[in-house]
């Protein structure tokens, strides 16, 4: 009998998720990403003055599977007290203090890409990640019955076949999904994502390394993160605050989904202009800053779920899974990319 081999195009929660599970059952895994590493939006992104969690930026644990998962790797992920994330109006009043319930926060530490590395790296280990490769087209194998290839170019435009596949698993972004589905023949598979929406996210990082020198104190707000109803700004966090990070005053400051959706075509450089002055309208900071830094995300938080865990096309061997298939949240995506690799190993 051959091992059953896996292709996951996507290595961020979800995907490392489905194919830590299906390489612990067995099956031979290959994961193919775009970008330079793993993790998506759990992303950390380095400055000459520290690091910023540029994505996501903490995570909560329901699930007591994800909250196992967590257990293999102890003392990674550290709980972040936050000052209890204050809820701001437009001009930096405080509305309201604190999480639901209590619920805890957690961060992974050095960086939020620390967690899916972590989990990535036996699959590194295995030299079965390619990095820097974006799949264009999935195809039937035509020496391989009923199996896939998945056709890639690189970041040099090199063009490269995988083959072999029993199945194809897409842990990417639904209008990603849809684009690669469609240009492969198999449009009809993506009907389910026309209800799924998520919205874009415009991120700041900037820097102030002279509110830590000798005599100073730290400048701006006595809380570390905040929602803000300004019209231009969502989330606000400080990066010293959170375990295990550099001391030196960071802000990661995300725009509202209205307002980035709005200016998704501005360059980098007239986003931060005005993000920068909305945040100094809500916190006082309005020191320049020393780095400062814009990233847009195109697809950042789900705003219409799928409404079920996954998609799994048994016949054809192909699916699909992601944080948006039941909401916006880290473990969202866990979730969903363990249940399709369960799915994928149940017999028949």
């Amino acid at each position: 009998m051959t091992t059953p081999h896996t292709a996951i195009i996507g290595v961020g929660m979800a995907g490392i998720a489905c194919a830590r599970t299906l390489r612990q059952a067995g099956h031979h895994v290959t994961l193919i990403e775009k970008s330079r590493g793993t993790g998506g939006r759990m992303a950390t992104r380095p400055s000459p003055f520290g690091t910023f969690d540029h994505g996501t930026q903490y995570f909560t644990v329901r699930d007591p599977r994800f909250e196992w998962a967590l257990g293999t790797v102890p003392g990674l992920c550290r709980p972040w007290s936050a000052n209890a994330v204050r809820v701001l109006d437009a001009i930096g009043r405080v509305i309201e203090a604190g999480l639901p319930g209590g619920e805890r926060h957690w961060v992974a530490s050095p960086g939020m890409n620390a967690l899916v590395r972590a989990w990535a790296e036996p699959l590194q280990e295995d030299g079965n990640i390619r990095l820097e490769t974006r799949a264009t087209r999935i195809a039937p194998d035509p020496l391989y019955k009923k199996g896939w290839q998945v056709h890639t170019e690189g970041a040099d435009g090199s063009q490269h076949v995988y083959a072999g596949f029993d199945q194809v698993i897409l842990a990417i972004p639904p209008a990603q999904a849809r684009t690669l589905l469609e240009s492969s023949g198999l449009g009809e598979l993506a009907s389910p994502l026309q209800r799924v929406q998520v919205d874009p996210c415009w991120t700041l990082m900037a820097a102030w390394p002279q509110a830590v020198q000798p005599g100073l104190i730290t400048i701006g707000p006595q809380w570390n993160a905040a929602r803000s109803t300004h019209h231009r700004i969502a989330w606000m966090a400080r990066e010293s605050s959170k375990p295990g990070r550099e001391s030196i005053e960071r802000w990661t400051v995300q725009a509202s989904a209205s307002w980035s959706a709005e200016h998704l075509q501005d360059s980098a450089e007239r986003v931060s202009a005005k993000m920068l002055k909305a945040f100094g309208e809500i916190t006082g900071i309005r020191a320049t800053p020393a780095h400062v830094e814009a990233h847009r995300w195109l697809y950042a938080k789900t705003a219409r779920p799928l409404g079920q865990s996954h998609l799994w096309f048994k016949a054809e061997g192909l699916g699909l899974c992601g944080d948006w298939c039941l909401g916006h949240r880290v473990e969202d995506a866990f979730v969903s990319g363990l249940e399709l690799a369960l799915a994928v190993l149940r017999k028949p």
